[in-house]
């Protein structure tokens, strides 16, 4: 196939040690060796993506790189007949956007076990305003609810209920009949976080016990964590009996300290979300929940489209913590 030009947004690792990030000219035939070329239609923006357009090696260990763990398009070609020219696809998780070229561009090129076809009900748009971050807050609340977590039990907890996987997860609980509290540092946000679904906000301060007690008076019957550390540890001791901790972030901290009481006393289920190698056939059912019962009816109140262009500064705003919602990325 005839070469393509066209735009990509590159972060460089500079002689100093420094990283700059800028729009360059590609070609496709720069893109990685795999067999589903697609080109792009949207991406979104993570945390993820933001830590490694500022060269967290953690998440990305070589540079030049193409950051995007979210993105949605048209197959141009497909190399094994797993696709068709013109089937419109979602890209998430595995590496794609951490070491292997990822969604910022107009063009990439996968493994063709990565791309899922876009689900009947759902738009190439909306698959990205959900994206990771909404991918997450279902398998959150999926895995809760295969662990009994259910309305009836009491209300849910969602910390860093402003950001992607926060305000998906406010959503999308709320939806499923569960009234839900959401905790939050910003308190220009109350308004937002109301039409979300949330029955009632608090600081985050309240979800940060200082007092050094094992286990304290049940405040909510569940949670959806997106924060960790000491937030964390909180979810767990003012949690009602037998509900479940689902654990899908760490913009305070990775650490947890806590004891096994809320487990041996409680019932407590704490319950890691991962993502990226979800198993596929997992994979596909959440997806079509997200195209139905489970699609968030305020998709277009956690939306923010933006061009490559604006990409920049969406990316230093939510390095600050000043983002809010899905940041979407039109290509």
């Amino acid at each position: 196939m005839e070469a393509i030009n066209y735009k990509a947004f590159i972060v460089r690792e500079n002689e100093d040690g420094s990283f700059s990030r800028r729009i360059e000219e590609k070609y496709t035939t720069e893109l990685p060796d795999h067999e589903v070329l697609i080109k792009v239609s949207y991406a979104a923006l993570n945390y993820k993506d933001a830590l490694s357009s500022n060269g967290h090696k953690g998440i990305t260990r070589q540079f030049p790189h193409t950051p995007g763990v979210d993105a949605c398009g048209i197959v141009v070609s497909c190399t094994d007949g797993s696709f068709k020219k013109g089937d419109q696809v979602i890209v998430t998780s595995y590496d794609f956007g951490m070491n292997t070229s990822g969604g910022f561009q107009e063009y990439i090129r996968v493994p063709s076990k990565w791309p899922m076809k876009l689900p009947e009900g759902m738009t190439l748009e909306e698959s990205m305003v959900l994206g990771t971050g909404g991918f997450t807050a279902a398998l959150s609340l999926y895995k809760m609810e295969q662990n009994g977590q259910n309305p009836d039990m009491g209300p849910i907890l969602v910390t860093g209920s402003t950001g992607g996987v926060g305000s998906m997860a406010v959503n999308i609980a709320a939806q499923q009949g569960y009234e839900v509290i959401a905790a939050s540092g910003k308190k220009e946000s109350h308004d937002y976080l109301k039409e979300l679904g949330a029955s009632k906000i608090i600081s985050r301060e309240d979800v940060n016990d200082q007092s050094g007690r094992p286990l304290l008076r049940t405040q909510w019957a569940g949670a959806i964590d997106t924060v960790g550390d000491n937030t964390l540890a909180t979810c767990i001791k003012a949690c009602g009996r037998n509900g479940s901790i689902a654990v899908c972030g760490l913009v305070q901290s990775p650490k947890l300290e806590t004891t096994v009481y809320p487990f041996i006393l409680n019932g407590i289920n704490v319950l890691g979300i991962e993502t990226a190698e979800t198993p596929r056939e997992i994979r596909l059912k959440i997806w079509k929940l997200l195209a139905s019962n489970w699609k968030p009816k305020k998709l277009n109140s956690v939306k923010r489209i933006i061009s490559m262009d604006e990409l920049e500064n969406s990316i230093e705003l939510m390095l600050k913590g000043k983002s809010f919602g899905r940041v979407v990325v039109k290509l």
